[in-house]
C-alpha cells in the first residue's frame, strides 16, 4: 500500500512539475492570467466542495438567494443536520434518510473523514442549478420515468446475482460525483487542472480518474467511453469543453447526453464552473449549473476505493452463503 501511495504521489508530482506554471501578469487588477504559451491559465488545485444544493429546497421556492443571516442560520443547520458524530442510538443518525443502512448503528465513516463544505456559494445561492429559474432539473420524460421505475425493480430483483449487476462504485469504476460534470458530494471535492498547447487534464481525486482533452478536433474514436469522449476549446477566456459519446452504462443520464462544460478564471484563487446537460431522451429541457472551484493547498491524493475491492467481494460472497443456507436475502 505504501509503495501504492508513494507511486500515485511520485506520478502526480511529475505531472505537476511538466506542467506549464502559470504566468500572472502584474499590470494590475483584472488583468487576465496566462500560460507560457499564451492561453488563459484555468490550472491549479481546487476545491468545489459547498453546503449549496444542486437543486432548491421546497422551503426556498422562489427565492434565488438568501440574506446573510437566512444563510447563517441555513449553514448552521446543515452542518448539525449532516454530522455523523451526533448519531442517536434511539433516534439513528441526524441524516439516517440519507444513510439508507444507518439502522441499528452502522454508519459509513465519522465526521473527521468528510469535507462536504461548511458554508454556501459567496452569493448565498439556494441552488447549483441556475436554469431553469426555479433552480431544480426539469422534469423527465414519460419514457425516462418508465424506465427508471424498470431498472429499479431489475435492480431490486437482482442486485446479487454478479457483479455486473452492481454499481459502478462497487466496481471501482468510477463514480457519478467525479463527472463529467463534477458535482458536490460528501469528500473528495477536490480537482487538479493542467494544461500544455494541446491538452487540457482534469483529475478529479473522487475515483482519480483524469480525463485528457484535447483542444484541438482530433478525430473521435467509432465507440462510447466511461467518460465519453470530449474536446475543447477557447473562446475568448473561456475553456469550452464539449462531451458526447457516453457508454449506456456510464452512470450519467444516458448514451443521448450531450455535456457542453465553462471554465473561466475570475482570479487567482477562483475559476467560474458552468455546465450545461442536454439529453432529450431523459429530461423534457436542458438545465445549467453553476458552481465555484476555489484555490486548495495540494496536493490531491490516490484514491485506492476498496484496496482490492474486498468491499464487492463481500458483498457477493456472503451473497452466495446465505443461498447456500437457504435464507433469504435482504433487498
Amino acid at each position: 500500500m505504501l509503495k501504492k501511495c508513494f507511486a500515485a504521489f511520485f506520478t502526480q508530482a511529475v505531472m505537476l512539475a511538466l506542467a506549464p506554471q502559470p504566468v500572472i501578469a502584474q499590470a494590475g487588477v483584472g488583468v487576465p492570467m496566462r500560460t507560457p504559451d499564451g492561453q488563459p491559465d484555468v490550472s491549479g488545485i481546487f476545491t468545489f466542495r459547498t453546503l449549496t444544493p444542486l437543486e432548491r429546497p421546497t422551503q426556498f421556492e422562489g427565492r434565488e438567494n438568501l440574506t446573510a443571516e437566512e444563510a447563517a442560520a441555513f449553514e448552521a443547520s446543515e452542518r448539525t443536520r449532516q454530522n455523523r458524530d451526533l448519531f442517536d442510538p434511539e433516534a439513528g443518525a441526524p441524516n439516517a434518510g440519507y444513510q439508507p443502512r444507518a439502522e441499528g448503528g452502522v454508519l459509513s465513516y465519522n465526521e473527521f473523514w468528510y469535507e462536504r463544505g461548511i458554508e454556501l456559494t459567496s452569493d448565498k445561492r439556494t441552488s447549483l442549478i441556475v436554469d431553469p429559474p426555479n433552480g431544480r432539473r426539469p422534469p423527465r420524460t414519460e419514457a425516462a420515468r418508465r424506465t427508471a421505475q424498470e431498472d429499479r425493480a431489475y435492480t431490486e430483483e437482482h442486485r446479487y446475482d454478479s457483479y455486473e449487476n452492481r454499481t459502478m462504485t462497487d466496481r471501482c469504476l468510477g463514480t457519478s460525483l467525479a463527472g463529467p460534470p463534477m458535482r458536490s458530494g460528501a469528500y473528495n471535492n477536490n480537482v487538479m487542472i493542467f494544461q500544455t498547447a494541446e491538452h487540457v487534464v482534469i483529475q478529479n481525486e473522487m475515483a482519480n480518474q483524469a480525463r485528457v482533452i484535447p483542444l484541438e478536433d482530433t478525430p473521435k474514436p467509432p465507440f462510447g467511453l466511461l467518460k465519453g469522449v470530449s474536446r475543447g476549446h477557447w473562446e475568448g477566456e473561456t475553456l469550452v469543453i464539449e462531451t458526447t459519446q457516453f457508454r449506456s452504462d456510464s452512470g450519467m443520464t444516458g448514451p443521448n447526453m450531450h455535456l457542453i462544460e465553462r471554465l473561466t478564471r475570475l482570479d487567482p484563487d477562483t475559476i467560474a464552473y458552468e455546465y450545461t446537460v442536454t439529453d432529450p431522451t431523459v429530461y423534457t429541457a436542458p438545465y445549467t449549473v453553476m458552481m465555484p472551484l476555489r484555490r486548495t493547498d495540494g496536493p490531491i491524493f490516490e484514491y485506492a476505493c476498496h484496496e482490492g475491492n474486498y468491499g464487492l467481494y463481500g458483498i457477493l460472497a456472503g451473497a452466495r452463503e446465505l443461498e447456500r443456507q437457504g435464507r433469504e436475502l435482504r433487498r
